[in-house]
């Protein structure tokens, strides 16, 4: 067999795998080229997946922030209902104050109801210190869309305090004077005027509830009895009777008005006991704000609604106007008519304060009383024994 036989069979057989070597590297080569771009596609897709990512991050980020802000003003609004006005919009007191700004001789001449709207604005500010400045950097709909957040806060502070108070003032009530059958605190129509105790803590105070004819005259709404803002409800007094020669005396006492304060503002357990002084801080000396918020106006409004047998929160009860009735208290302590009713409403404040938070009595401890508590008598004799190890051979 010649040499080239002998190969012949060599070469079929290396065409059978894989053909001329040039071939073979042609075939290589574009496998490569596919795993290059194969590699190059999921790069991509890597990249754009980490990009995506990336924006879902920031998409969750902001709506968190956003989140975050809406929370932040539905909280910041509820105060708004407690101590800065309880029905007029925020809107309406920001109005009032530009109104003044842009023309300051205005003041002179403006209405009683405009001077209380701009009251309500400098309350406003000293409660949100952060608004003015906030108003003036936002676009005009984020402005609104703040304020919109601010008043839902607001409203809803409003509704839960009203939904707390009418069953906690049924269990007050039920407690107290026992009546037979007791007052439901699921159901408003057992109570109002129907109620013969509800109907005493309403009846005004210039009148004598105890009287079977008063009784009629207010349950018919006869002449002489119609129930208007224009009295003081017998429920604002202290031991719940008011002194027909002086109906200042005992009047932002009553048992039940600190009862829902202290619900309300402190805790619904706290309302249980309210014949003593509060157990907290010295607010009197160090939260004079506290003496001068209209806290405690709104509340007695929420009291009066909790005894009445209207259901639904409305700022008119048949003749009696609610809005009236928080002006008529608010200017009671911020427009006494001279220096001692100034002195009184002072005075009152201060019982208030006493009351709900308590009174500090250690900046008034003398100092051999101090010197003889435990903490200092300690920290002499640990001084005395050191002084004795010292000086001893």
């Amino acid at each position: 067999m010649s040499l080239a036989e002998a190969s012949a069979p060599h070469d079929e057989d290396w065409r059978q795998d894989g053909g001329s070597p040039s071939h073979a590297e042609d075939q290589d080569g574009g496998n490569l080229r596919q795993s290059e771009a194969a590699n190059h596609v999921q790069a991509r897709q890597r990249r754009r997946i980490a990009q995506l990512e990336e924006q879902l991050e920031t998409l969750e980020a902001g709506r968190a922030a956003k989140e975050k802000q809406i929370n932040y003003y539905m909280a910041q609004g509820r105060a708004l209902r407690w101590v800065v006005a309880l029905f007029d919009n925020v809107e309406d007191l920001v109005t009032e104050n530009d109104r003044r700004c842009d023309d300051e001789q205005q003041d002179q001449d403006a209405t009683l109801e405009q001077d209380q709207l701009q009251v309500g604005y400098v309350a406003l500010t000293q409660t949100l210190p952060w608004f003015h400045k906030k108003g003036c950097e936002l676009e005009y709909d984020d402005y609104l869309h703040m304020i919109k957040m601010l008043r839902q806060g607001a409203d809803g502070a409003r509704g839960d305090d009203t939904a707390k108070l009418k069953t906690l003032v049924s269990e007050w009530v039920n407690r107290d004077f026992k009546p037979d059958p007791p007052v439901d605190p699921e159901d408003k129509h057992s109570r109002g005027f129907t109620n013969n105790v509800c109907g005493m803590l309403l009846c005004p105070a210039e009148l004598d509830w105890n009287d079977p004819a008063v009784r009629a005259g207010i349950r018919d709404r006869s002449e002489g009895y119609v129930v208007t803002d224009l009295s003081f409800p017998t429920f604002l007094y202290d031991k719940y009777a008011a002194n027909p020669h002086d109906l200042e005396e005992g009047l932002f006492k009553g048992k039940i008005l600190l009862q829902g304060y202290k619900a309300v503002f402190t805790s619904p357990s706290s309302a249980r006991d309210v014949e003593g002084d509060g157990d907290g801080t010295d607010v009197i000396r160090n939260n004079t704000r506290a003496k001068k918020s209209s806290s405690g106006v709104k509340v007695k409004k929420h009291v009066r609604f909790a005894i009445s047998s209207i259901t639904s929160w409305r700022s008119v009860d048949g003749d009696f106007d609610y809005v009236q009735f928080w002006q008529t208290i608010v200017d009671f302590f911020e427009r006494p008519p001279g220096r001692e009713a100034h002195r009184r409403v002072d005075r009152l404040l201060e019982w208030w304060t006493r009351k709900v938070f308590g009174r500090n009595h250690r900046n008034e401890l003398s100092n051999m009383a101090r010197a003889s508590m435990s903490v200092n008598a300690l920290a002499r004799q640990r001084a005395q024994r050191d002084d004795a190890a010292f000086d001893s051979p």
